[in-house]
């Protein structure tokens, strides 16, 4: 590990820091909205692990890079997280058999398990952009911090994948049916949705992370207990109660997707017409795998999730393997091709089977040999 400066002039992807007590990381890949590569979540995870067991490291703090200024320099700081993970490189491994496509997914959820049950107080400074592998790296943060500037979305269904990193999780236990309505449209929300929904604990405004973050590296803290009390002191405060929504849950509550769109496309309501048109939009298969998936995981551990998600990732890319993946035919749609008109298949809603969600949920492992088996 080395200083920014150091790092800066190699253009790490990873910027990892230390200042007194605190492990520091900065995402610093912001021509691709900081989304995260293979090699970014093997360095945040040694990094994490480096820090869980050093006896001086108290607290660890997140934060994203934009695209503003020269990267490392207080202009590029804050403004973006991350947008998730690298699709191009999804789409061109999965054509290829890459088996580092499959490296990605067990290291990335193993990584979200890592910072869910990290033993130490961290920090998710989730300014900008916070969607997809975003939120699998700060929804386990002890303190979510957003911004006027945040915007967050779980927006798997437009590339024909569902809302993973944990989603299930952590959707799942928004209030009422939010977590329904959030995974099957992909729709993005701003800090005060976040704040109802769960998904942050506390809003400030951008002009204060600077402040924040030079706060967190500049305390000597004497134990980890010590950061925690300050934490607390700082930002417990501010938090507010998770609310539902009557509106989304009078829709999203409804049993099957096909009753989900006929409630919303036979009411008046403009707002009720316009979410129909954006189901219509996404994937008709993965709009039931992913609302199976919402229901499954309620009732699960985290550890149980992400090991049901990432036997339905892997179903996503070889249960019709190559272009016929309806994960691929989403990507090419949206990032390669950019035509922005993917052949879903089935193509319609309504042509969707009963009982054609049920493969994703079949494992291709025993629990022995299970790639996240056992407590990491």
């Amino acid at each position: 590990m080395s200083d920014m400066n150091t790092n800066t002039e190699t253009r790490a992807e990873v910027l990892l820091e230390r200042h007194g007590n605190a492990g520091l990381i900065t995402l610093n890949r912001p021509k691709a909205l900081n989304a995260l590569s293979l090699p970014m979540i093997r360095e945040l995870s040694a990094a994490l692990l480096a820090w869980r067991d050093d006896p001086a490291v108290h607290v660890v703090a997140i934060r994203g890079t934009n695209k503003k200024g020269q990267p490392g320099t207080p202009e590029s700081l804050f403004g973006g997280f991350c947008a998730g993970g690298d699709i191009r490189f999804f789409h061109q491994a999965a054509l290829a058999g890459d088996s580092a496509l499959e490296d990605f997914f067990t290291e990335e959820y193993a990584l979200n398990h890592l910072i869910h049950s990290y033993p130490k107080p961290y920090i998710a400074f989730m300014d900008g952009v916070v969607m997809g592998g975003g939120m699998g790296i700060s929804q386990g943060a002890r303190v979510r911090i957003v911004t006027e500037h945040t915007k967050i979305a779980m927006p798997e269904t437009n590339i024909g994948l569902f809302p993973d990193v944990g989603g299930g999780y952590f959707l799942g236990r928004c209030p009422g049916h939010a977590g329904e309505y959030l995974a099957l449209t992909g729709e993005v929300i701003g800090a005060d949705e976040a704040l109802a929904y769960g998904l942050a604990d506390i809003k400030v405004d951008a002009a204060r992370l600077p402040a924040l973050w030079d706060a967190l590296s500049s305390q000597a803290f004497g134990s980890v207990a010590a950061a925690e009390a300050w934490i607390a002191a700082q930002w417990t405060s501010e938090t507010r109660p998770a609310q539902a929504d009557s509106r989304i849950d009078g829709y999203f509550s409804l049993q099957r997707v096909k009753h989900i769109v006929d409630a919303l496309e036979a009411s008046g309501d403009p707002w009720a017409a316009k979410t129909a048109s954006t189901l219509r939009k996404r994937s008709p298969l993965m709009l039931h795998v992913a609302l199976e998936q919402i229901r499954r995981a309620r009732g699960m551990s985290l550890a149980d999730d992400l090991r049901m998600e990432r036997d339905m990732v892997y179903q996503c890319f070889h249960l019709r393997p190559g272009t016929a993946s309806e994960t691929v035919e989403g990507i090419r749609a949206l990032a390669i091709d950019k035509d922005y008109k993917p052949q879903w298949n089935p193509a319609r809603i309504e042509d969707v089977k009963p009982g054609m969600a049920d493969a994703f949920f079949a494992s291709p492992w025993t629990p022995e040999t299970h790639p996240l088996r056992g407590p990491k």
